[in-house]
């Protein structure tokens, strides 16, 4: 496909410089508008049609929220990259219900937003090849829920889109259950981290954990794709 087309809504005019800067840093994406109010990024969206918007929740004329949930009513299935200072659980929530499957807390250095693009770059392009079909299959849907599983995941802070997709597909080609230390080997991580991303897929249905026990001391968890 050609280059992901991309609009930034940021109110802080510096941000938004150092967030296009970025984005334009990244090969498969362009800039096609900023906006810095909600009201601009509603006209933006109808006019510019973008693939991808960038998107801060705290705006001065309304939330980026209401920003979302306006441009849900009228049509559009943008995909969305929250921006934003907001911490807070509710805000998240919200975001999610409305398909945002990617939150970025500021400050953030330039790889982890790549890491978001890569991930919705790889969205688009199996939705197109998708869309080239007449209707889905079942592996078809599956493949659908695995990834909106598997973006939602990934959403949460020091999870990174990538790793997260390395290790769901290494303990998906595993025919039997495997412990972190194993994966964790196989895939050049320690332990915790494996351990850490292993429970982000348990978490997300995409995984199950039962313990194994030995002769002696605690049971070692074990971890198994959800077929």
């Amino acid at each position: 496909m050609s280059k992901v087309r991309c609009l930034i809504v940021e109110d802080d005019f510096a941000v938004a410089h150092v967030t296009r800067g970025f984005v334009e840093r990244h090969p498969r994406y362009e800039v096609v508008g900023v906006a810095s109010t909600g009201s601009e990024a509603l006209r933006a969206l109808a006019e510019l049609e973008p693939d991808v918007m960038l998107l801060d929740v705290y705006l001065p004329d309304m939330s980026g929220i209401s920003v979302l949930g306006r441009a849900r009513v009228s049509g559009s299935r943008v995909e969305v990259i929250a921006v934003t200072a907001a911490r807070d659980l509710e805000t998240v929530r919200v975001a999610r219900a409305h398909g945002v499957h990617h939150y970025l807390v500021k400050p953030f250095p330039m790889q982890a937003l790549h890491e978001r693009l890569d991930d919705v770059w790889r969205t688009l392009e199996r939705d197109s090849a998708l869309a080239a079909g007449s209707e889905l299959d079942q592996t078809a849907v599956d493949q659908l829920m695995r990834r909106d599983a598997l973006a939602s995941a990934g959403a949460r802070k020091g999870v990174s889109p990538l790793t997260l997709e390395r290790v769901a597909s290494a303990l998906e080609a595993h025919g039997q259950p495997v412990s972190a230390a194993e994966l964790g080997d196989q895939l050049g991580m320690s332990r915790v981290s494996a351990r850490r991303y292993l429970e982000r897929l348990v978490e997300a249905g995409l995984a199950a954990r039962e313990p194994r026990y030995g002769h002696a001391g605690r049971p070692e968890l074990m971890y198994s794709a959800r077929r």
